[in-house]
């Protein structure tokens, strides 16, 4: 009998537990291995006790236990050269090498590939002087987008309403280094309006198949109200991109960026993650690019996938990439966040979790994602704590599945919004 195929997830969110709960569904039954996972992720894998950013850790374990695939969840670690040491030793590894991932490290390289490969975008200009920054300030209207250059772990954009808020992002960023190195240049940005969603591509350096899309809810209120985060919830597919649009997606954003690197010399393999703004008009820009899975959106597409999920993976890192090896199942998904009391700021660690039992027979999946068990109870780590997801035959239903599942939770202090999908329903109502 041959050995069960062991992969390794690298990474210990809710994006990661989601993507190892997929893998275990695969009919070829993986030996799974999360580094350094969560109290979720037990349920289906072995925790290794290993950060997600250090490389030399994953490197050796890795050697030492030879597994046939590792997935990279976080972008730190692949912007930080994972996935080329990984390939250095001969191990197979599903995300892009370090060149690639500058894709999402550097939001100046990104602007500058996309105006190369002719993608739409805001225009921007690159600022490490906050005085020549400020003065620049002229040359944009309001509101303006203030980004910082680097990974800020998506808190590092600021839509700045008055000429006030934009002077006082800048030099937050580049006299007070709130982000740290990250924010050591800033892009200013002319503001798109529009309706967001995110479409995540799998890549074989070559062909690109789309994974359904999907929009996040990026601020902590209901309403889109109060400062950003990592993402509040999810939900696909996202009405607002409709299906003429995906071939105008693939063909004139994704494929020409990864034509464009190749051009540059770097082969891009892995998920390629396009955060768009989509006018009422109908028009199409990338916002931004991020060089993996995208969290919480995650939580919400992968449920959404049937079929095999490993051969696709596996044909990204082999060039074999085609649409026939993606499989979407016809049900809409809907992914709730709860978050710790003070998130996105500070918040405590270590409060008990109650009701996870009754969440999994209401929802689909509850996804841990700041969680660690402790004395034999799974307790918070992190600001954001779970994912609770739902499906169903329409986004109403998925929705409601998520939030019953949700309403079971006791977590002192915890928040979540209300509101999951509300453009969708928005919508509706308008075409209705």
């Amino acid at each position: 009998m041959l050995d069960a195929m062991k992969i390794l997830v690298v990474g210990g969110g809710g994006r990661e537990h989601a993507i190892a709960w997929r893998l275990a569904k695969d009919s070829c039954k993986p030996e799974l291995f999360c580094a350094p996972g969560n109290a979720g992720t037990e349920a289906v894998a072995t925790n290794i006790p290993v950060s997600a950013e250090d490389i030399p850790a994953l490197l050796n374990w890795a050697k030492e236990n030879r597994p046939d695939l590792t997935v990279v969840g976080p972008e730190a670690p692949l912007c930080a050269g994972l996935a080329d040491a990984f390939a250095a030793e001969g191990l197979r590894v599903f995300g892009p090498c370090k060149a690639a991932a500058q894709m999402e490290g550097s939001k100046e390289f990104a602007k500058e590939v996309m105006n190369a490969a002719g993608v739409p975008t805001a225009k921007a200009l690159v600022f490490s002087d906050a005085d020549a920054a400020v003065a620049a300030l002229d040359s944009f209207s309001l509101p303006v987008v203030i980004k910082a250059d680097g990974l800020a772990a998506g808190k590092g954009v600021v839509i700045a309403q008055t000429r006030e808020e934009a002077e006082a992002a800048i030099r937050d960023m580049l006299v007070d280094a709130k982000f740290g190195k990250a924010g050591s240049r800033v892009l200013l940005e002319t503001f798109l309006d529009g309706e967001e969603a995110s479409i995540l591509a799998l890549v074989d350096g070559e062909h690109a198949v789309l994974l359904p899309s999907s929009q996040d809810h990026k601020r902590v209120y209901d309403g889109d109200l109060g400062p950003n985060t990592g993402g509040m919830g999810a939900y696909s597919p996202a009405p607002v991109v409709t299906d003429a649009m995906l071939p105008e997606i693939k063909e004139k954003i994704i494929l020409p960026v990864v034509r464009e690197l190749r051009r540059r010399g770097i082969v891009y393999k892995g998920v390629l993650y396009a955060g768009l703004m989509i006018g009422k008009d109908g028009a199409i820009n990338v916002l931004e690019f991020n060089c993996r899975f995208g969290d919480p959106e995650t939580e919400a597409v992968l449920p959404r996938l049937g079929g095999a999920f490993i051969p696709a993976l596996e044909a990204c890192i082999d060039g074999t990439l085609e649409d026939s090896l993606v499989t979407v199942r016809p049900e809409a998904a809907a992914t709730v966040v709860v978050a710790a009391g003070g998130y996105p700021g500070s918040y405590a660690k270590g409060t008990p979790i109650e009701g996870l039992a009754d969440a999994e027979r209401l929802a689909d999946a509850v996804f841990h994602a700041g969680t660690k068990r402790k004395d034999n109870h799974v307790v918070t780590s992190g600001g954001r704590i779970l994912t609770v997801t739902g499906l169903g035959t329409n986004l109403r239903t998925a929705v409601a599945k998520a939030y019953a599942g949700v309403e079971k939770i006791q977590i002192e202090g915890a928040h979540y919004r209300h509101d999951i999908a509300h453009r969708a329903f928005e919508r509706e109502q308008t075409a209705g």
